[in-house]
């Protein structure tokens, strides 16, 4: 081919390619610019246009997009204009999308409305990642001259390879939705903010109002609280400092109050899906009453920390658009956080404090005036009896938490590092002397063993010759190098027989479970069970420091373990050790005792209750003691 030639081929070849390319950045900026919108058909007309435009010899092709909320795709897009009627290869499309894989099948190309129609090859492909795909888009390939300018097989790598760009839709969408509950939490932020400003129950009721008409564009927003009888009573009107001139729309918007308290439900109108069910006629009055052809209202209820209904929010709005599902959502969610608020603002608002200050100064009053003998003899009865139960004795007695321990305690540890192979025993269960508790690993142990026992028998076999040649130096090494691997040899018999942990005596296992470690290593030296004997125990009582002063040794009380609660056990205080414990913010002494009596069913750890006697005391000074001292205490504490 001459040079003139060849400049007119490459010539010929660019332009067709400049062209392409032209297209691609035009479809391109179409989807960038679809995606910036929210339009998701143009985005997904755009994104089908560019697959389609790279496949050689497409006809039409669609595309299939899940939605938000569901599993069955929905028509979003078809190629090469909108809205086509391609029946089978819609077919195709939802074949692919159900059975999670490429599907390929004759059909017709064109729409069904086309008078001209030709057969060719329809290839539907699934979009997106593992085994819920997130699209579905098919496309109808024309056969010439028998075949196809692209195998089915290119058409789905090529679609794959551009599923990326669906995927940011799917992502686009929850980004929007983030935004949207970003926005609804900090309308709610700001509400509580508001209300958290005010003292007072009418202020409190004002601010939710005229808050919740600003933040959902309602011309009016009303707040009721509700009565004991169960009715509802107006407190505060957005925008308006009194309404009392207006009685008719009062009645009115405590009908519709009460209308949502009756079904403790939230109620609408115009009726959502979710309050399809309550009745709105009140509600349907109230929108009527505005005279507007798009007039709706909503009711929701506020609900205190207790879970009782305390009032109720109805918002109005007399002008397009009407109230919808998110709308009432974030209504409810707002109604959720200053539920509590009024509750609180409600209590306080009855001065319960102040009335009970004043029943009583009333009842002073009564006491010291000239009548009601009857109750002047009921106090003086009562002063009476007070004088007796104060030179009256009582047993005073410390009570304390308690624990039983075994006398003797053995700790089973472990003898070098290793892997628990088996650990037949675990705490709770009564073993036996020898008994085995756990078994370590021994494979290496054995291996160690063999080694070791191998060198000996190599450096005898070597010191025979060494004999035999009558050679006086090397007999006198090989003879320290056999004592060495006898050593070694002795030494790793010695762990094998270590790395199966018996229990030492008779007893109970207090501590321990390596059932469920099977293969965990351990160190060595790392505590792996106590052992405590069945037949001797200790108790040890936690007496408060307020009250370890009127303990001594030899004094006697009663344990009630909760393992045998039915029988308290007699005890004697054996020692009382002088070192502080904190305990429950609380400093402790632990004082031994020894159970005078023992019966069956006591086991190590077991806790109860101790009670020990401390001697006779004045039945008032028992019951007061602990207050008497607490405010000596705090009189000491704040006084100069």
């Amino acid at each position: 081919m001459s040079e003139p030639d060849r400049s007119q081929s490459v010539n010929a070849d660019e332009a067709p390619q400049s062209a392409r390319v032209a297209a691609d950045a035009h479809i391109d900026q179409l989807l960038k610019g679809a995606i910036g919108t929210g339009d998701e058909s143009a985005y997904s007309f755009a994104w089908l246009a560019i697959q389609c435009a790279r496949i050689p010899g497409a006809a039409t092709g669609l595309i299939l997009l899940r939605p938000p909320a569901g599993q069955t795709p929905v028509l979003s897009a078809t190629w090469p204009q909108h809205n086509l009627d391609l029946p089978e290869l819609s077919s195709v499309a939802h074949r692919a999308y159900s059975e999670r894989r490429t599907v390929v099948g004759l059909g017709r190309t064109g729409p069904a409305s086309s008078p001209a129609q030709s057969v060719g090859l329809l290839v539907g492909v699934p979009l997106g990642e593992g085994g819920d795909p997130i699209a579905s888009t098919a496309v109808a390939l024309t056969i010439t001259g028998g075949t196809t300018l692209i195998s089915p097989e290119n058409v789905t790598e090529r679609m794959r390879w551009g599923a990326g760009w669906l995927e940011a839709l799917s992502q686009a969408r929850q980004s929007k939705e983030l935004s949207a509950n970003v926005t609804q939490a900090a309308s709610c932020l700001d509400l509580v903010a508001v209300v958290a400003q005010q003292t007072g129950l009418h202020a409190t009721a004002m601010a939710i109002v005229n808050n919740l008409a600003t933040q959902f564009d309602c011309d009016r927003v009303s707040l009721g609280l509700v009565k004991r009888n169960g009715g509802v009573r107006v407190r505060a009107i957005s925008h308006s400092a009194t309404f009392k001139s207006e009685a008719r729309l009062v009645d009115s918007i405590a009908s519709v109050m009460e209308e949502a308290i009756e079904q403790s439900a939230p109620v609408t109108f115009p009726a959502l899906p979710e309050t399809n069910r309550v009745i709105a006629m009140a509600h349907r009055t109230l929108a009527e009453m505005a005279k507007a052809p798009t007039s709706s209202a909503a009711s929701v209820i506020l609900v205190d920390g207790r879970g009782r209904s305390v009032g109720v929010v109805t918002l109005e709005r007399h002008r397009a658009p009407p109230i919808d599902s998110k709308w009432l959502q974030r209504a409810e969610a707002m109604a959720a956080l200053i539920g509590p608020v009024v509750g609180l603002h409600l209590r306080n608002d009855k001065l319960l404090a102040g009335r009970a200050i004043y029943g009583l100064s009333e009842a002073v009053a009564k006491l010291a005036g000239p009548r009601r003998p009857a109750l002047r003899l009921a106090v003086l009865a009562v002063a009476a009896l007070a004088a007796a139960l104060l030179f009256a004795q009582g047993e005073h007695r410390v009570t304390a938490k308690s624990v039983l321990e075994g006398e003797v305690q053995r700790a089973v540890v472990a003898p070098f590092d290793g892997f628990v192979q088996s650990a037949p025993v675990r705490a709770g269960d009564t073993v036996k002397a020898g008994t085995v508790l756990a078994a370590l690993d021994d494979r290496e142990l054995v291996l160690e063993r063999q080694r070791w026992r191998a060198e000996r028998d190599k450096l005898v076999q070597k010191q025979r010759e060494v004999h035999a040649k009558h050679d006086r130096t090397n007999l006198v090494i090989l003879d320290s190098q056999i004592r060495q691997a006898e050593a070694q040899l002795n030494l790793a018999e010695e762990k094998f027989v270590r790395s199966r942990l018996v229990a030492p005596f008779d007893g109970i296992v207090t501590s321990g479970d390596f059932s469920q470690k099977l293969g965990s290593p351990v160190e060595k030296g790392k505590l792996l069970f106590e052992v405590a004997p069945l037949d001797s125990y200790r108790l040890i009582v936690h007496v408060d420091e307020r009250d370890v002063r009127y303990v001594v040794v030899g004094h006697r009380g009663t344990v009630a373990l909760a393992g045998v609660p039915w029988t308290p056990l007699p005890l004697v205080v054996t020692k009382i050790t002088p070192v502080t414990f904190a305990e429950e913010g609380r400093n402790s002494f632990q004082i031994e005792a020894r159970l005078v009596e023992r019966t069956a069913g006591l086991r190590p750890g077991m806790e109860g209750i101790a009670k020990i006697e401390t001697g006779q005391r004045s039945i008032v000074w028992i019951w007061t003691r602990a207050t008497l001292e607490w405010v000596r205490l705090a009189a000491w504490k704040y006084l100069p």
